[in-house]
């Protein structure tokens, strides 16, 4: 059983939302703004639509685990269909915020024809229902909206995972966050695969940490397993189709013909280029996505919310610690010749080679 995180970075990297006339960043994303004015949405959408991204080697992986039959569902709080594109069996998917995969009438609920949608957003038209003329929307959940039910009726199902991979999230997003805790603590180990140890991840002795970069270490996984001219060939089957980059490159010219800056190539650049639009807007809505009955939408102070630093961590991800480490980047356990260490070829002490080694302070006594 797969979490994915929301990328609300990656879904508005190239979006000026400052030009939209909202009168808060969020509001783009609430229905009842919406029902007075959806221009400022379908602008938006028509930049971040599926087609324009592509899927990335974690997402192969989640499909290499699917066809290996390995995969019993896969949690995701992403809405731009990435995982479907990667070639994940739909009936596997979970999408906790919905998605851009269907779309429907806000009045009465009709669906509506992806072509037609598509054409809409393209040409940054309103589209409109033909049962009743009521606006349509992706089937994205927006501030004011309910969880999609089939999301609800899954979650009792994490109860009979008996592994649960955990990639790229910093779980602060309620009802999402807390679908972690839910696994049997007897009986389903759980992995986190992240930039940084988040929620009470590796608070269980049979719980895994594995910190760096979420592409690095599923590529590191699976030449441990053989399986990487498998994860290597499904992701090429991802490449963007020619014509597609050959349109956005002419887009990018009419913008300059135009005076206007094209969009940049790299993603260091973009996230340059947005990045206090984006800290901003995602620290907004974090804050205003807390959707679970009776809970407020707080902001945690920065170490509840992305974690302790790695000099803070213990040595061991699981109970029953022993020694210091001193702080030498991301780091998760001491060596096989520390003091009391157990096997490290089992449970958390597993550690990808892209992890840096941890240093044992000697001069310290062991707890």
């Amino acid at each position: 059983m797969i979490f994915l995180p929301y990328r609300l970075e990656y879904l508005t990297l190239q979006s000026n939302l400052a030009r939209l006339n909202l009168p808060h960043p969020e509001a783009v994303f609430e229905i009842n703004f919406f029902r007075r004015n959806p221009v400022p949405f379908y602008t938006l959408a028509h930049e971040l639509y599926p087609g324009k991204f592509r899927p990335t080697p974690t997402h192969s992986f989640i499909r290499l685990l699917a066809a290996r039959s390995l995969l019993h569902m896969c949690f995701t709080q992403n809405i731009d269909t990435l995982e479907r594109i990667a070639g994940v069996p739909d009936h596997l998917i979970i999408e906790a915020h919905g998605s851009f995969a269907s779309q429907s009438c806000i009045v009465c609920d009709a669906p509506f024809d992806g072509a037609e949608m598509r054409r809409c957003i393209a040409e940054k038209r309103i589209a409109k229902c033909l049962e009743c003329t009521g606006l349509v929307k992706p089937d994205i959940v927006f501030f004011g909206e309910g969880l999609p039910k089939k999301f609800i009726s899954a979650i009792p199902s994490i109860a009979d995972a008996d592994l649960l991979i955990i990639i790229g999230t910093s779980l602060t997003v309620h009802p999402f966050a807390s679908l972690a805790g839910m696994a049997e603590r007897q009986s389903c180990p759980r992995v986190l695969i992240n930039i940084e140890r988040v929620g009470d991840l590796g608070s269980r002795r049979d719980d895994v940490v594995l910190l760096g970069k979420c592409d690095d270490i599923v590529r590191e996984l699976c030449k441990e397993l053989g399986w990487s001219d498998e994860l290597e060939k499904l992701w090429a089957e991802t490449q963007l189709d020619e014509n597609k980059e050959e349109e956005n490159e002419k887009e990018n010219e009419r913008k300059e013909e135009k005076g206007a800056k094209p969009d940049e190539n790299s993603e260091g650049q973009k996230e340059e280029m947005l990045k206090e639009e984006v800290e901003n807007l995602a620290a907004a809505i974090a804050a205003r996505l807390d959707l679970v009955e009776g809970t407020k939408g707080e902001e945690k102070a920065p170490d509840e919310r992305l974690g302790r630093k790695a000099s803070e961590l213990e040595p061991e991800v699981g109970e029953g610690s022993k020694g210091k480490l001193e702080d030498s980047g991301k780091v998760l356990s001491p060596q096989p010749d520390t003091v009391d260490a157990p096997d490290v070829t089992q449970g958390p002490y597993y550690k990808p080679k892209i992890i840096k080694e941890a240093k044992v302070d000697s001069s310290v006594d062991s707890k």
